[in-house]
């Protein structure tokens, strides 16, 4: 887990430390697999921090996913920033497929 963060997510955003760097992949036979092939698939992190929530008819409204979660996201749909070093993805949660278990 990555050390404290100090970006802090707005409304119903949420910043996820993805689980793999995309890019080529390389199987035990030698084989490199392009990362086109790969860009249909979800892709996959662990959430680092949560925003307050939306507004919605005048009442905030909680996110579903919280710190330490696993989940599932669409791959077109975050904004990357890089802190100290380390690329995180900032997303709506409206982004998130699911939560791993």
């Amino acid at each position: 887990m990555a050390k404290k963060l100090s970006l802090v997510p707005l409304g119903d955003r949420i910043v996820v430390l993805p689980s793999e760097k995309e890019g080529e992949k390389k199987l035990a036979s030698g084989i490199i697999i392009p990362e086109t092939v790969d860009k249909e698939k979800p892709a996959k992190g662990e959430v680092i921090a949560v925003g307050p929530g939306k507004y919605e008819d005048g009442k905030r409204v909680p996110l579903q996913v919280k710190v330490g979660d696993t989940v599932l996201f669409s791959k077109y749909g975050y904004d990357e920033v890089k802190i100290e070093g380390v690329e995180y993805y900032i997303l709506s949660e409206s982004n998130i497929l699911g939560i791993v278990k």
